[in-house]
């Protein structure tokens, strides 16, 4: 929302919005570019189109308001951003795990070659009267993406995953079957996923991978732990070395996904690389910080294969440090679907916190669960709080490498941390 509401606004809009009176990391773009965020209960005038949030209900206060006045313009979220999509040449990332990330690349080799539009999920947006392409996040949460019609579709993976909506694997899968229908071209699967290979496609398709057997894969050269090389194969022939200024598999698996398209529109494999070396990385996605000894790492996963990846990804760029697990959860649904996989995904760093649930789409009406539920089969875990008490308690491991993680806003006790250990 936030993303979009700075393209709308860079469109020549006037655009204003409404929200809980807290801070998100996703809004400092806004502030950037001077839109208003009122507290709920502040009405734009008469006349105007709202777009909705997905995150509030038909039920919501503002919301019943809103549907009231028959003034107003109103979409949805993903209604007004799938009447975007038909009106560029759209690339939809979509997958469990790896949106924010694989767009932002995306949107980083695009722009080498045309004016590109972007909507990311971690807060950025913009868009221009010149824009020729738009790539987009492309969320599966209650098969919103089914909204999008993207000439390409990447997908990153088929992990379960939204557990409150979704009913099994088979119907996560279908969701994206159905989706690659909207497809005008070719969907790029990451052809290194049993999921994903389980499928059923009519579309045009490609896989890409690290497996050969992929009709786009990375030979790797060699990988330290800020740099990746490898041979590039594109549908049987090697096109070259790529170096990416990174390290990480799952950044390589994304890398390769933005390759593809980029190879399937014709852009020379020069600006490709520009683009890659271009790219800084989404906010809030292993964004390291360093202090004298210590490391902090800010990331939004929230899953347990994300957990994994993350600090399999910490470990390999500071293997001499303890690794500090933070996590916050959310939605009780996903912790008491995956709670086994969480554990052994956190058991393997050194030391792990657990904060207790506290937004307020947390709680869903049949699951009566606390963080205790986690903390319970984990090895060593401890219960903290976001607070002076718990940086405190953090603290006592410097020096160290901290990875805060959680899809909500842990940050404001990574934020107390730092400031009582440089202060």
């Amino acid at each position: 929302m936030a993303a979009l509401a700075c393209m709308m606004k860079e469109m020549g809009e006037s655009v204003e919005g409404s929200d809980l009176e807290k801070h998100f990391f996703t809004e400092v773009q806004l502030h950037e570019l001077n839109i208003p965020i009122h507290p709920f209960g502040v009405y734009p005038k008469d006349g105007s189109t709202i777009i909705i949030g997905n995150a509030f209900k038909e039920d919501f206060e503002d919301v019943r308001v809103i549907r009231q006045n028959p003034s107003y313009t109103i979409y949805r979220y993903h209604e007004f951003l799938g009447q975007l999509t038909k009106k560029y040449i759209t690339v939809a990332l979509s997958g469990s795990h790896g949106k924010t990330t694989t767009t932002t690349m995306m949107a980083s080799i695009l722009r080498q070659y045309k004016e590109t539009a972007y909507l990311i999920g971690d807060g950025h947006g913009h868009l221009s009267k010149d824009s020729v392409y738009l790539a987009i996040e492309a969320d599966e949460y209650r098969r919103f993406f089914h909204s999008y019609f993207p000439k390409y579709a990447v997908v990153t993976n088929v992990d379960l995953d939204h557990v409150d909506y979704y009913k099994d694997e088979a119907d996560y899968r279908k969701a994206y079957e159905d989706f690659a229908d909207n497809v005008s071209d070719t969907l790029i699967l990451f052809g290194d996923d049993p999921q994903v290979r389980e499928l059923k496609l009519s579309k045009k398709h490609l896989f890409y991978g690290i497996d050969p057997k992929n009709d786009v894969y990375a030979e790797i050269l060699d990988e330290d732990t800020h740099h990746t090389r490898f041979n590039l194969h594109y549908l049987g022939k090697n096109l070259g070395e790529v170096s990416l200024p990174f390290s990480g598999r799952h950044l390589v698996w994304n890398a390769l996904g933005t390759i593809t398209v980029a190879l399937l529109e014709n852009i020379p494999l020069q600006l490709i690389q520009k683009g890659l070396i271009e790219f800084k990385g989404a906010s809030r996605r292993f964004v390291v910080e360093t202090h004298g000894n210590n490391v902090y790492i800010d990331d939004y996963a929230h899953h347990p294969t994300e957990i994994s990846v993350t600090i399999d990804a910490a470990r390999l760029r500071y293997p001499n440090k303890p690794l500090i697990a933070i996590f916050k959860p959310h939605r009780v649904s996903r912790l008491f679907h995956f709670a086994d996989e969480f554990a052994i995904a956190l058991n393997k760093a050194d030391h792990v916190y657990l904060i207790d649930f506290n937004a307020i789409d947390d709680k869903e009406a049949g699951i009566d669960i606390d963080i205790t539920y986690l903390q319970k089969r984990c090895k060593n875990a401890t219960i903290i709080t976001e607070d002076d008490a718990g940086a405190l308690i953090l603290a006592s491991h410097a020096p160290a490498c901290y990875l805060f993680m959680s899809s909500k806003d842990i940050y404001i006790l990574s934020d107390a941390l730092k400031r009582y250990q440089n202060s």
